[in-house]
């Protein structure tokens, strides 16, 4: 038994994937779910409880669906509400199914999907029609998208980049170390200044230019003969 690609009862209009993304598989819980709420229901129907649990399950099972297309898994639940879960490939990690003693019998099961990072099950496709089937092809799927490029972009168009960003790096590289390198000629080219020159000169220069710029007071008693003297 193989799980069926779309299952004709299933009403995609609340579906709304992407430009690129491509029905894969949709179906709905198995209606042989509903035998336990017939067997409970049924006796109970004199008192009318029982008719409202055999409506409330069948409307539960007929707005449950599941989808998987080339991007992502759907859930969406709800009879008055609408809610809708979306997991896309990438981020599933984990997927396994389970049976009941009653699904093992009747066919049917629960596909359990785990996703990185998540805490357990993340989403799960409840009585559906051979999960062994489905879980494959929800593998083979999600496999598939991860086998593909991540973008449009060729091995050439990605090496292209790579080296044209190495030479933008190079020449920013270049461009600094030639300023550095002009800023320090500049720097050893600049002309010795009078005050530079007059130090070369010797230290009787260079005591007579720091005595004379002193005040007569700050003079010491020697240089004051010497200055009469003279």
């Amino acid at each position: 038994m193989t799980a069926d690609p779309v299952d004709a009862d299933v009403d995609l209009e609340w579906l709304s994937p992407d430009a690129d993304e491509e029905l894969v598989w949709a179906a709905s819980p198995d209606r042989r779910t509903l035998v336990p709420a017939f067997a409970i229901g049924i006796p109970l129907s004199i008192v009318l409880i029982g008719l409202v649990i055999i409506a409330g399950e069948y409307l539960r099972v007929t707005n449950t669906h599941y989808v998987v297309t080339t991007r992502a898994l759907y859930k969406k639940t709800g009879v008055l509400s609408r809610d809708v879960k979306r997991i896309e490939h990438e981020k599933v990690q984990d997927i396994s199914y389970s049976q009941s003693a009653l699904g093992n019998y009747f066919g049917y099961g629960t596909v359990e999907v785990s996703t990185a990072g998540g805490s357990g099950v993340e989403m799960s496709f409840a009585a559906v029609t051979d999960p062994k089937a489905v879980q494959r092809l929800i593998s083979e799927r999600i496999d598939r998208t991860r086998g593909e490029p991540a973008s449009d972009q060729t091995s050439d168009d990605v090496l292209a980049a790579i080296l044209e960003e190495l030479r933008a790096i190079r020449a920013a590289v270049e461009d600094d170390a030639t300023a550095r390198q002009n800023r320090h000629d500049s720097t050893d080219s600049r002309p010795l200044t009078e005050e530079t020159r007059s130090v070369g000169k010797g230290s009787t220069d260079t005591r007579s230019t720091s005595r004379s710029a002193r005040e007569p007071g700050d003079r010491t008693p020697t240089e004051y003969d010497e200055d009469q003297s003279n």
